[in-house]
């Protein structure tokens, strides 16, 4: 049990590191499809190639000045802190977005098979590596979504469609009409509650990007109960996340939230323990029922 945790949580930092990287990554072929690249932060900083931007081709460098890193540069949260911070090459400061989110994964990894509702025998294994999946992805888009207020595309339709294959395949594995209706039940309900949303507020109140994400999340939920959850818990998240802000005095939420980190962590929480919820719900206000 507790070598299991430690590898997990180990797994997740290491994979933590690609998140940062894919994040960085996408958003830097992101500037460059716009056609105005970034300006360099120094004459001598090289410009970024296709190559180097490549998600399987491209190799680890400083965010900063694109000096290639060496291994002694990429152990996970070690490395961060060993350099205090900075690049060894240009000495610029490294965000510390980058143990963080190391960090964060490696909980979440470690946590998810503490806690995991379906068991670790047949279709519970298989539910648990989609799982690890969309961890990993989650990651991906909160930090993009915190950066820079955008669910990216090339991101969100694989969730989409990987959410759709697992959903299918577990039904089928199961035998089961109930585990194929149920989740895409979810996964309709809540789009089309964010895509009305987003329709009567012309994007004021959730982005585009929200709206595509809710689809995978209610597959994900696997009920239209469980989606109406996630709804729940990432309105009351959003509600917590916005209070700093009141109190600084800044008017513009939607300016300030992005929405989909909280759509994300609700989708954690319910997926992990939802049945819990529901049952300390029902026993404590729905007796005998």
């Amino acid at each position: 049990m507790i070598t299991s945790i430690v590898a997990l949580g180990l797994l997740g930092v290491i994979f933590g590191s690609f998140v940062n990287a894919l994040v960085w990554r996408l958003h830097e072929q992101a500037e460059q499809r716009k056609k105005k690249p970034k300006k360099q932060a120094a004459a001598h900083t090289p410009a970024l190639t296709a190559r180097d931007l490549s998600i399987t081709k491209g190799r680890s460098m400083c965010p900063n000045c694109h000096h290639t890193l060496a291994a002694k540069d990429l152990v996970p949260v070690f490395s961060w802190f060993w350099l205090r911070g900075k690049c060894r090459y240009c000495h610029k400061p490294i965000s510390w977005q980058y143990p963080l989110v190391e960090v964060i994964t490696g909980v979440l990894f470690a946590l998810s098979y503490v806690s995991w509702p379906h068991g670790f025998s047949g279709v519970g294994v298989y539910q648990f590596v989609f799982w690890l999946f969309y961890l990993i992805v989650f990651m991906v888009l909160a930090v993009y979504d915190l950066r820079w207020f955008l669910l990216p595309d090339k991101v969100v339709f694989p969730l989409i469609g990987v959410a759709l294959v697992e959903t299918v395949s577990v039904a089928v594995w199961q035998h089961s009409w109930a585990s194929l209706w149920q989740p895409l039940a979810g996964g309709v309900i809540i789009f089309g509650l964010f895509y009305l949303l987003f329709q009567v507020s012309k994007g004021a109140w959730i982005g585009g990007g929200d709206v595509k994400l809710a689809f995978a999340l209610g597959l994900m939920a696997g009920s239209p109960v469980a989606a109406f959850l996630v709804l729940f818990f990432a309105s009351l998240l959003g509600v917590f996340g916005s209070i700093p802000l009141l109190l600084h005095g800044k008017d513009n939420l939607k300016a300030h939230i992005p929405f989909g980190p909280y759509l994300l962590s609700a989708t954690v929480l319910v997926v992990l323990y939802g049945a819990r919820i529901t049952e300390w719900y029902t026993g404590f206000f729905l007796p005998g029922v």
